[in-house]
């Protein structure tokens, strides 16, 4: 389904003073291959500015013609020390749930980086044109929010802790309001059922996840193999498990690599990206096991359309296949496409879903 052109990225020789990267061969035996893989300074000074990235999501995006279910997202995130001390940055609270939960310093790791992320999702049916509810698809839903991420790590064992926490809102006239401006400006009809919407009119939500990432002996000098188990508690309550892998030229350290933790349009980004040209597949799978989602399901406030707990899938595979550019100088660009098995049980929303994703990055 998915066709991917051909490439070619011009090597850029490591300029910026660090020592030279020993690299395993396929070849080595395993401990050899362990002993040698690609490593990085983890006791580097975090700086003020990591990086920066913009990110747009869109069902468009994609080799079919799609516009429902996740149909559209944005956002903007930073890293670095900057980022941690933001006057809309939740470090402080998502550091008070770390220590509290026991995942400070956890495995003898230690903070390497930390992100700020702002942005806006939604969801529609696939039938935009009604103005009533309809009780046999997938709600209108939104989220706009704010959330923080750090990443601590331990370099001898090859592990890395993501921790996040998201405070948003769910609701808001201004998810409707932008996707039928831009349907305007495209000539594309408007979604009319938006006051329809999950928690219309606005409602708090949060969700804290904590992840844990394992690189694994098969990874050399030009593949990386990583394992993921993720937890998570609030809008999307769930248990995971991901398989994950990046092949080609690699210049960014493993930790740095984090698609297996994407939720919709949320994005984990706790670390600053090295300046050095790569370029790489990437691609992964992961296994679902989903409590509570607030984006069907609802929350406190009641809603027009929502579905119980018998009425949605608790066991949903994902994946994602993608691209990324990395042209020197710090900037970046990668496109990814992802999608899942159905979230809903029965009816017009018993589908898979499926979007296209562009990341535009820059690092300092």
């Amino acid at each position: 389904m998915l066709l991917i052109s051909t490439l070619l990225v011009a090597a850029v020789a490591q300029g910026d003073g660090s020592p030279p990267i020993q690299l395993a061969r396929a070849s080595d035996p395993v401990d050899a291959r362990e002993a040698l893989r690609p490593t990085f300074d983890t006791t580097r000074q975090e700086p003020a500015t990591g990086s920066w990235s913009f990110t747009l999501d869109n069902d468009a995006l994609v080799p079919v013609n799609r516009d429902q279910d996740y149909t559209y997202g944005l956002s903007v995130a930073a890293t670095g020390t900057r980022a941690r001390d933001f006057l809309l940055s939740l470090d402080t609270p998502l550091s008070w749930i770390d220590r509290a939960l026991g995942v400070d310093g956890i495995g003898s790791s230690s903070v390497h980086g930390h992100g700020f992320e702002a942005g806006l999702f939604g969801f529609t049916p696939e039938d935009k044109s009604a103005s009533e509810p309809l009780y046999d698809d997938r709600p209108y839903a939104s989220l706009l929010y704010a959330s923080s991420s750090r990443v601590q790590v331990n370099p001898h064992n090859r592990v890395a802790w993501h921790s996040t926490l998201t405070v948003g809102v769910l609701g808001l006239d201004l998810a409707g309001d932008l996707q039928n401006g831009f349907h305007q400006m495209i000539g594309s009809n408007r979604a009319e059922g938006w006051e329809h919407q999950i928690s219309q009119g606005g409602e708090p939500t949060a969700r804290y996840s904590v992840a844990r990432q394992k690189t694994l002996a098969i990874s050399s000098d030009n593949l990386e193999v990583k394992s993921t188990v993720e937890g998570s508690l609030g809008y999307i309550t769930e248990a995971r498990w991901s398989l994950s892998f990046r092949a080609g030229q690699l210049g960014t350290p493993w930790w740095q690599s984090t698609p297996e933790l994407t939720r919709y349009g949320e994005r984990n980004n706790a670390q600053p990206l090295r300046d050095r040209s790569e370029h790489y597949l990437f691609g992964g799978i992961s296994l679902v096991g989903r409590g509570y989602n607030a984006f069907l399901q609802g929350q406190f406030r009641d809603s027009e359309v929502t579905y119980g707990q018998d009425e949605v899938n608790h066991a949903i595979a994902e994946a994602w296949l993608g691209y990324t550019w990395g042209f020197g100088n710090g900037y970046r660009l990668s496109y990814v496409l992802r999608g899942h098995t159905s979230e809903l049980r029965d009816g017009d929303g018993d589908r898979d879903v499926l979007w296209g994703g562009l990341v535009f990055s820059r690092s300092f």
